[in-house]
This record gives structure tokens, sequence and C-alpha cells, in this order.
């Protein structure tokens, strides 16, 4: 663990941006790290709208991995708190964080669940573009000094065995549970989808 544990920070302090770093790779890499999150829902809602029974179905699929993913790390976080770089003094921090557990990054873990999901589906446009967006935050977290590299394979291993997990509880609930959610879409939302402001 602890040859592990100083490959980790090693690992980090070759990432992590110093003082001398040029401002505008802080800058980019704090807005990816802080705002790239977003493209998340963007992207769930796209795939919802899109009114494709297979990308809502999946859209879907995708939101339990990852509620079931965050639900692991709380409890990891719990039973094995790790601290964040800045907490044991070592490298630089470019962005506020609150001083609670590091492993596994709850943002790396809703890219991953998200990521994975979508490319197991097939939907592999969607897919890369999360793939990309999941590498960039990845870096931009270690970059700004709040997360390790462990922090981000974790997250990537936690999403799997969440998926793991999900997998057979959807062939049994999945279909059911799309149908459900989708009849209650279009009675919420019946006035615009009538008006074929929104997919039915």
């Amino acid at each position: 663990m602890n040859t592990l544990e100083a490959f980790n920070q090693t690992l980090f302090l070759a990432i992590n941006a110093t003082p001398s770093t040029p401002d505008w790779q802080i800058d980019l890499a704090s807005f990816i790290a802080d705002y790239v999150i977003y493209l998340v829902p963007l992207v769930l809602a796209a795939l919802w709208l899109s009114g494709s029974q297979q990308a809502r179905a999946t859209a879907l699929r995708a939101c339990s991995v990852t509620l079931l993913a965050l639900a692991f790390n709380q409890f990891i976080g719990l039973m094995w708190p790790h601290p964040r770089p800045f907490m044991i003094g070592l490298g630089h921090t470019f962005i506020e964080h609150a001083p609670d557990s590091s492993f596994p990054s709850d943002h790396g873990t809703v890219f991953a669940s998200i990521t994975l999901t979508l490319l197991l589906a097939r939907l592999r446009r969607h897919g890369a573009m999360m793939l990309i967006a999941a590498l960039a935050v990845a870096w931009a977290r270690v970059f700004v000094g709040v997360h390790f590299p462990f922090d981000m394979a974790g997250a990537v291993l936690v999403a799997c065995f969440a998926y793991a997990v999900v997998t057979p509880m959807w062939s049994l609930m999945g279909d059911s549970l799309t149908d459900l959610s989708v009849a209650l879409y279009r009675k919420m939302l019946a006035w615009p989808i009538a008006r074929g402001w929104l997919a039915q």
C-alpha cells in the first residue's frame, strides 16, 4: 500500500500544475474541472428527447448505474477516508474544494458510469463524446490539485462494479421502468408534446 501511495503521489506531482504554469492553462483546467460536468444532464436530456425507446432506456439505465456508483463512493469514503492532496500539503491547488475524502472521485464516477453505459449500449457517438469529456475532467481535476490519479482509476472500477450490479436487475425491471417513465413524461408534458415542441 505504501508503494502504491508513493506512486500515486509521484504521478500526481507529475501532472499537477505549479505557480509557474501559464495562467491560461490553469484557467482552462479550472473551467473543465468545474463546469464540464454539466454536459452529463445535457447528454441524457438529448437522449430522452430524441424519442427513441432505446435511447430513453439507456439514459435511465445510465442514471441508475451512476446513482448506485455514487452510493458506493459514499460508503467507501466513510470506511476508508483518503485525504485530498491539499489536505496533506502536497502540490498546488487552484480551485476551492471541501476537505473531504478524495477516493473515488465523484466527478470521475459520474463520467465513467455514463460513458460505460452509453458505449455498451452501442450509442457510440454519445459514448465517444462522454469519453473525451471524462478524460479531460480526470486530467483537469488532478492538474488543479483536488484529486490524485488513483482517485480517477478508482472511479472507473466503482462504475464497472455498479454496472455489473445493475445489469441483472435491469434485465428484470428495465422495460417496466422505461415504460412507466415514458408514461409519466407524456402525462406531465402533454401540452408541449401535443404541439410538437417535444418528442412523444
